[in-house]
């Protein structure tokens, strides 16, 4: 840990500040804001477009940067939160609620990047569990308890990225400066701890300030490193592995008429897999749980789990063995999760695994349509086979001819009706393998397409997912299965009778105790084999010095080359840090004075660097000859806007390397303190400036003023006709696709 990183934590903002931060003013404020502004829909590419940005969005980011106050992201998407919920409700409104949506997203990301100078702090705005009522009077807190009611939590604190992921804001989640918190917090590189009021097993007793890691400070045996998401997610590997194990050896020595040994085991792990994903679920909300997908996988196996249970409970009870055979089928049907879920570990970035869980909501959707629409032909075919046929052999039939066995249509067509019934058959068997499976196919290429567009978005944003559910402040979270069964049955009836400290210390042992091996090989590669520490450095250093040693010959093998890499990169990186000494400048210093500079505004420092480098020039450029019709347009010229130039902005372009300024820019240019007097050798050179400055001077008559203001007033007409020109084609568009939609 280097000085800068040490003072960065020292002014890491306590708990003591953070609670004394006020939310609730920024809410309604931004919402005025966002209301007044956006009042037609608009999409993202047109929000973010640049006359926006510079119109709309930087006023409104300028103006609560000023207030330095860390809860403002927070609030940002907590009024995204809100317009989402009111275009769900309000579908009339429901295109500017979206926008006035996404124009809180884009706030959110401008606003988090006034914090990124600060780390510690830029940590604390996204991971710092906000109440919104906080700052509020007595007054508003009391209306919000009664429109909630008397048992509302009008305390439920949140924070910025548990926000984001539950409005499903992807764009802040994947800008970089909120990918680099969510990397640090993944790698263990930022240790921070929250207080929850919503765990199975809550040790509060001492909170941590958001510092930054290091191990030479930790001890040995940190059992807080048990909750970093980069070691948890290896440690789930293992632990869903050994399930998967007991899994298969209980299937393998199944016995209906009683427990044995391989069944036992595998109740106690899944058990234990039960507690932790209820614990899960229960500590950041279902919302949260639920948008990771392997979540899914894993609350499926849980329901499988206890379909099982319950039913094995019930044939043991009543030695039914029929009940037992039963619930050992209902949990072979595990299998179809497991095994998936463990391969998915390996490939959980590709973009198939990443489309996957929007393709089977949208193919249940579209079965779930299908169901409905040929319920009618169930009955049809019902009534007209009635006596023949039950609903349950139509149902199968319907299903058989629906998964492409259409030559069951054609044979049992006659037995509903001699007449309707190869006409009914028919046009459903045309129906369901023509033209349903088609237009599913293609909503299902459809999604992978969108899915791939945007693939680095969605990794990004599950990462993030399972980053926030890794650091839990739950205390069963430090246990790994099927110890979380043991801690919860001691510490959770301890934590009624024992004070928090006497908890804690409770918790301390049994987790060293419990994971005793773990943290060994924790500590061990955090200080020798890790990223910069000593032991893999000098490996590496006399890995180098072996291959430098080596005849040119061997080095230059494809083979070894590709293994230990090119070695150009180092020496274009060497090239970079040699020091120059003073005689390597190629050009002189007054070269460099002409030389064109690209700028992206007309800014005070251009238009001062502007000025400067024309009084630095001793000679002066005259100025064209303008054209006496240049102010007047004919009848047949296009209305389009002409661009502007250098010469028109009196700003220095990378387009204009030469040419003198107009006499309006040169009358409003900044002028800089007169330079220190020049030596006696140079009075000269220093009078001829000054008789070319007068000349300047003397080229600014009222009339040419008055031709130059006149003319930025028709540019700045034009430019707003022009803009409200392109506004209502642009609503004239949207009306047009909406009615054609």
């Amino acid at each position: 840990m280097d000085r800068e990183e040490q003072s960065a934590a020292l002014l890491a903002p306590s708990p003591e500040f953070l609670a004394t931060v006020p939310v609730f003013p920024l809410i309604p404020a931004i919402k005025k804001d966002i209301v007044k502004t956006i009042d037609s829909a608009l999409s993202w590419d047109q929000l973010t477009a640049s006359d926006i940005n510079f119109s709309i969005v930087r006023p409104i980011v300028l103006k609560y940067a000023k207030l330095t106050n860390m809860a403002v992201v927070y609030a940002c998407l907590v009024n995204r939160a809100y317009f989402l919920e009111e275009s769900e409700n309000d579908l009339a409104y429901a295109g500017v609620m979206l926008s006035r949506a996404t124009l809180c997203e884009i706030l959110a990301m401008k606003l988090l990047s006034h914090f990124a100078s600060n780390h510690i702090t830029l940590v604390a705005v996204l991971t710092t569990s906000w109440s919104p009522l906080a700052g509020a009077s007595p007054e508003v807190v009391e209306q919000v308890k009664q429109l909630l009611g008397s048992n509302a939590n009008v305390n439920d604190a949140q924070s910025a990225l548990e926000v984001a992921i539950s409005t499903q804001a992807k764009h802040f989640i994947a800008s970089p400066v909120s990918q680099k918190v969510v990397t640090d917090i993944y790698t263990g590189r930022i240790v921070f701890s929250t207080a929850t009021t919503r765990s199975m097993l809550a040790d509060n007793y001492k909170p941590r300030a958001i510092t930054i890691y290091d191990c030479r400070d930790a001890p040995f045996l940190d059992h807080y490193r048990l909750r970093v998401p980069k070691y948890g997610a290896m440690l789930e590997f293992l632990n869903f592995a050994c399930l998967l194990f007991t899994f298969v050896l209980c299937l393998s020595n199944k016995n209906p008429q009683q427990l044995n040994f391989w069944e036992t085991v595998f109740i106690v792990f899944a058990a234990a897999f039960a507690l932790e994903e209820y614990t899960a679920s229960n500590e950041h909300g279902w919302i949260i749980y639920i948008a990771n997908m392997w979540n899914v996988f894993d609350s499926s196996f849980v329901v499988i789990f206890l379909c099982y249970i319950v039913m094995r409970i019930k044939g043991l009870s009543s030695g039914d063995l029929a009940t037992s055979e039963m619930a050992f089928d209902v949990l072979s049907c595990g299998a179809c999760i497991l095994f998936p879920r463990l391969a998915f570990f390996a490939i959980s970035n590709n973009v198939v695994v990443l489309s996957l869980r929007v393709m089977i909501a949208e193919f249940l959707f579209f079965m779930a349509i299908a169901c409905c629409c040929f319920s009618g032909l169930l009955f049809t075919l019902w009534t007209l086979g009635q006596g023949t046929w039950s609903i349950r052999g139509i149902a199968w039939l319907m299903v058989e001819i629906w998964f492409g066995n259409s030559y069951l249509s054609f044979q049992q067509a006659e037995s509903f009706h001699p007449v309707l019934g190869p006409i009914l058959m028919t046009t459903f068997a045309a129906l369901s393998n023509t033209l349903l499976l088609t237009i599913l196919i293609s909503i299902l290429s459809n999604t992978v397409a969108r899915i791939d567009a945007n693939a680095t978005q969605e990794h990004l944003f599950q990462f993030a997912i399972s980053t926030i559910e890794g650091v839990q402040a739950d205390a069963l979270f430090s246990y790994q299965p099927p110890f979380n069964l043991v801690a919860f049955a001691i510490l959770k009836p301890a934590s009624y009778l024992v004070t928090p400290r006497t908890l804690h210390s409770m918790n301390v042992l049994l987790i060293k105790i419990t994971t005793l091996p773990i943290l060994v090989v924790i500590g061990a590669y955090e200080r020798y084999f890790a990223d910069g520490q000593s032991l893999r450095e000098s490996s590496r250093d006399a890995a180098h010095t072996i291959f430098n040693s080596l005849p040119r010959q061997i080095k230059n093998m494809p083979l070894l080359e590709a293994l230990v890499g090119s070695t150009s990169s180092n020496l274009y990186e060497a090239i970079f840090d040699v020091d120059l000494g003073p005689g390597a400048d190629l050009f002189n210093e007054s070269d460099d004075e002409d030389f064109p500079q690209l700028r992206s505004v007309a800014s005070h420092d251009t238009m001062t660097s502007a000025a400067a480098g024309v009084r630095r020039r001793p000679s002066r450029t005259s100025l064209p000859a303008r054209s006496p019709q240049r102010n007047e347009r004919s009848p047949h010229e296009s209305p389009r806007l002409r661009p502007l130039s250098a010469l028109d902005l009196g700003v220095s372009s990378a387009e204009v390397s030469s040419g003198g300024r107009s006499p309006l820019a040169r009358f409003f240019a900044h002028v800089d303190p007169p330079p220190p007097p020049p030596p006696s050798g140079h009075v000269e050179a220093s009078v001829r400036r000054m008789e070319t400055m007068l000349d300047d001077l003397r080229e600014l008559p009222v009339h040419r003023l008055k031709d130059e203001m006149r003319e930025l007033q028709e540019r700045q007409a034009r430019i707003e006709q022009l803009l409200l020109t392109l506004t209502r084609g642009m609503r004239s568009s949207d009306t047009s696709t909406n009615r054609r939609n």
